[in-house]
């Protein structure tokens, strides 16, 4: 036998390194300000950075339950019957996983067999497809149009076959900054209600809403919730993406399956980073609560200030992104004039196409402003000299 390395067979042939990556690179590369790649350039609560040192102090740094500690799941489980009326069993209907991604990776996992049929909305978030592939599902993708990119639900019952095992939603939703209304939950129930079909919704973005009627999660909505999986993020929450915390609500009996897939993929998270959050969400509720005016006036800025450029600003509802056109400014398509934009003129954004599978031929890209507002303020000058 040959001493050579084997080359492996890919199970995702097509796929490279994320646009994520390759702009965040870039713009390291030129120097330009980075509004690509979703993460704040600014620290999170002093107080939880405060907890985390005191229960890496009090010795809390052995493995957690595979679940998540107790405190954590008991906590969520308050908040959440705060906020949308219904209390999940914090024993059986929460688990604590390494990020949003692994709490979506574990239900596509659990949920998606060979030869199944998932529905999702495009642009969609890029981890949804790679999972669906690995599962052996097969991804049925609906195009949104912008600038609303309102659902056609006479189109998606039209795409629903006996194949049809999982819907996967998101809202507030990136890249679009939309967010879906109560009617929208309603009418994808209306839709499913008398078909073997789960949803998972990724609602990582819930506590960044700016719509006057809030966020319109899936565990509002007593019927749907009983086949959904509610996905959340922390990281999200209190600006701290590295720490790659996140959860998800479901059933007792859908919640044992995703649980078979967790333990053997990460089995626990962070035992002192689970204590600190714990403690943030009994002592501080004021920050999550705060949270939507607190973003709401970096989109302002960022908003305000390229209003005198020649790009077009469109609504942002939630998500701490905002799209604009530049289409008075280039051709170029939109992969094209991001990678114009860095090296020329200093600030990295993300093409709209590279979410979706068909063509996206609109001149779209998305600029993230969970950032400090000096940064904010010389990206927005950059930019209006377009």
């Amino acid at each position: 036998m040959s001493t050579a390395a084997l080359i492996p067979e890919s199970k995702l042939p097509a796929l490279g390194t994320t646009i994520f990556t390759q702009m965040s690179a870039l713009a390291q590369k030129h120097n330009a300000i980075n509004l690509s790649q979703g993460f704040p350039d600014f620290d999170g609560p002093q107080y939880l950075r405060d907890r985390l040192a005191y229960h890496v102090s009090q010795g809390s740094n052995q493995y957690a339950p595979m679940t998540g500690t107790a405190p954590l799941r008991e906590a969520i489980a308050a908040k959440t019957e705060q906020i949308y009326g219904y209390a999940p069993d914090a024993s059986t209907d929460i688990t604590i996983t390494a990020g949003a991604t692994e709490s979506l990776y574990i239900a596509i996992t659990a949920l998606v067999s060979k030869g199944d049929e998932v529905i999702a909305f495009d642009p969609s978030y890029d981890c949804y497809a790679p999972a669906v592939e690995l599962a052996g599902g097969v991804m049925k993708r609906i195009q949104l149009q912008p600038p609303e990119f309102k659902v056609n639900w006479a189109e998606f019952a039209d795409q629903i076959t006996d194949r049809t095992k999982l819907v996967i939603i998101n809202t507030p939703h990136n890249p679009s900054a939309t967010v879906w209304s109560d009617s929208d939950v309603e009418q994808l129930w209306q839709t499913i209600a008398d078909k073997h079909i789960f949803v998972l919704s990724d609602e990582v973005y819930e506590h960044i809403c700016f719509a006057p009627q809030g966020h319109a999660s899936v565990l509002r909505h007593p019927e749907l919730r009983q086949r959904a999986i509610a996905v959340s993020s922390f990281g999200k929450t209190y600006h701290m993406t590295g720490w790659r915390v996140g959860y998800c609500i479901a059933p007792a009996i859908i919640s044992a399956e995703l649980r078979k897939v967790h333990q053997y993929l990460t089995f626990s998270i962070t035992t002192p980073v689970q204590l600190a959050l714990a403690d943030m969400l009994r002592e501080a509720p004021e920050h999550w609560q705060e949270l939507p005016a607190f973003y709401q006036a970096k989109r302002d800025r960022l908003a305000q200030g390229l209003a005198n450029s020649r790009l077009k600003v469109l609504p942002s509802q939630g998500t701490y992104f905002l799209l604009v056109d530049y289409s008075d400014v280039s051709d170029l398509d939109d992969v094209a004039f991001c990678h114009w934009l860095t090296e020329h003129v200093g600030v990295a954004a993300i093409p709209m196409s590279v979410f979706c599978a068909a063509p996206f031929p609109h001149k779209l890209i998305r600029l993230c402003f969970a950032k400090r507002e000096a940064t904010l303020d010389a990206a927005a000058e950059r930019l209006c000299q377009l």
